[in-house]
């Protein structure tokens, strides 16, 4: 076993660790990190996050504290979200395990069990909602969405549902687009059909209570009966907080669980959690204590005059164009024939900003998604500046071409049917390991995810989960 180290030699290993990751403060992470631009409540939010570390939410009666955070929080996101008295909530690790959590509970609530069960989604919801499928054994029915708004289909959803379906999905706004569904129409066949329907607004919770203009997606709308909404998003909390909200406590069991049987203390969970840190809850409710309501909403606005500035200007550079009009603060952009969204990542990367690629799907074409925070509102000339130049280097260079029989033999492979030499070659194909399988990632990634894109999704999945069974090894000793 390794000798132990001094605190000076901890703290020299973690930033040379920090330093090749995506800084997640300056508003350049166009992905994954939210950035208010404000130190103070930076800083109050990691004390918090320090001091509650060691808390435990699995027991309410013995950390107290941590529940009445909690409903604070919730009772701060029934107002933002126009909810009901009756309306209830829970604190969960994310937007992730909201869903799984909505999805669960309409699955039990409706007296149906593990393959029993369907939901209908657009196929522009969350794979969020993919993932509970797979759990918790629900059937995914998706239905496209409009060609050119890429909002849901309402009338299309209606007739897909069955007499399985439990619960019916709209976005607000979806991740890949930044649009808005029309909640009210898929709300109202939720309601006729007596089904649930859940407004997946992880990403858009805390932004568009505090626009103007904004098409209704809260719980004002009849026949909405659940919310997800991310802290760790736009309420600008450290990583590990999440909301799920219910419009009364009925539509709230399926995803409560108790078991005594057995000699040990009953276990009784509100989430998926039974152990949990509080210091994630902590941080949200620090934070929200400092920013306030309408410090949000200053917030909000800048962020989404960030979004509709790029929107505007990026569709003047060369090459580049807006794939839909954006409802929030995502902007999403696709390219000409003159280059693509994968080098332009690429030259992005390089210039010391993260914009996120995004593949092919059901005939909308490669693009790259935009997440504005209002740490970014300041950088906006910088950003386009920077955006021109990745721009004309990669119509310089041209489109990444993908060799016609590679291309055509990844659409005829069956992953279920390779072994694992077969991935190995395959990812060795890909530019991700080398001929003996060991992970060799190139610097720029336009060829590998020039690859990917012409794969068909199962393959990619298989793919990339070859790559992440290969990069999650044990560290030798």
């Amino acid at each position: 076993m390794r000798a132990s180290r001094s605190v000076e030699q901890i703290r020299d290993a973690l930033r040379a660790l920090q330093a090749r990751d995506l800084p997640s403060h300056g508003g350049r992470t166009l992905a994954y990190v939210y950035d208010s631009g404000l130190a103070e409540a930076d800083a109050i939010g990691l004390e918090a996050l320090s001091m509650f570390a060691g808390s435990n939410g699995l027991d309410p009666t013995a950390f107290p504290s941590l529940l009445a955070m909690e409903n604070d929080l919730v009772g701060v996101a029934s107002s933002v979200l126009r909810a009901p008295d009756s309306v209830v909530g829970s604190a969960t690790s994310g937007g992730t395990e909201s869903v799984l959590l909505a999805v669960l509970a309409a699955r039990d609530g409706s007296g149906r069990r593990v393959g029993d069960a369907s939901m209908v989604i657009p196929t522009t919801a969350h794979a969020a909602f993919h993932k509970a499928a797979h759990y918790f054994g629900v059937e995914v029915i998706m239905i496209d969405v409009d060609p050119v708004t890429f909002r849901a289909d309402a009338g299309a959803m209606a007739d897909a549902i069955r007499e399985d379906t439990v619960l019916i999905v709209g976005s607000a706004p979806s991740y890949a687009h930044g649009v808005i569904d029309p909640i009210p129409e898929i709300a109202a066949i939720a309601a006729d059909r007596g089904l649930r329907c859940h407004v997946d607004a992880c990403i858009g919770g805390w932004v568009l209570p505090f626009l103007d203009d904004v098409p209704p997606w809260t719980f004002a709308v009849p026949g909405v009966t659940s919310i997800s909404i991310d802290l760790h998003k736009y309420a600008y909390t450290p990583k590990g907080v999440s909301l799920l909200l219910h419009r009364d406590s009925s539509l709230r069991k399926g995803h409560f669980f108790a078991s005594a049987d057995w000699p040990g203390y009953t276990m009784l969970n509100s989430s998926m959690q039974s152990t949990k840190s509080g210091g994630p809850l902590a941080a949200a409710w620090a934070v929200g204590q400092w920013i306030g309501v309408e410090g949000y909403g200053a917030l909000a606005v800048r962020a989404r005059g960030a979004a509709l500035e790029i929107a505007r200007r990026a569709p003047g550079i060369p090459g580049l164009r807006l794939l839909v009009a954006p409802d929030s603060t995502l902007v999403t952009l696709t390219t000409d024939d003159s280059c693509d969204v994968f080098t332009i990542a690429d030259e992005m990367l390089s210039r010391g900003w993260y914009v996120q690629p995004q593949m092919a799907y059901a005939g909308a074409p490669a693009s790259l998604h935009l997440t504005l925070s209002a740490a970014t509102a300041e950088s906006v000339d910088e950003f386009l500046a920077a955006l021109a130049e990745a721009t004309q280097a990669a119509r310089a260079a041209g489109p990444v071409s993908v060799d016609s029989g590679l291309a055509a033999a990844a659409v005829a492979l069956d992953p279920e049917t390779l072994s694992d030499n077969d991935f190995d070659g395959l990812l060795a194909l890909a530019g991700l390991a080398d001929g003996d399988g060991a992970l060799d990632l190139p610097e720029r990634m336009a060829p590998v995810n020039a690859l990917l894109d012409v794969a068909p999704p199962r393959l990619r999945e298989a793919l990339l989960l070859a790559f992440l069974d290969r990069l999650s090894r044990p560290t030798a000793h």
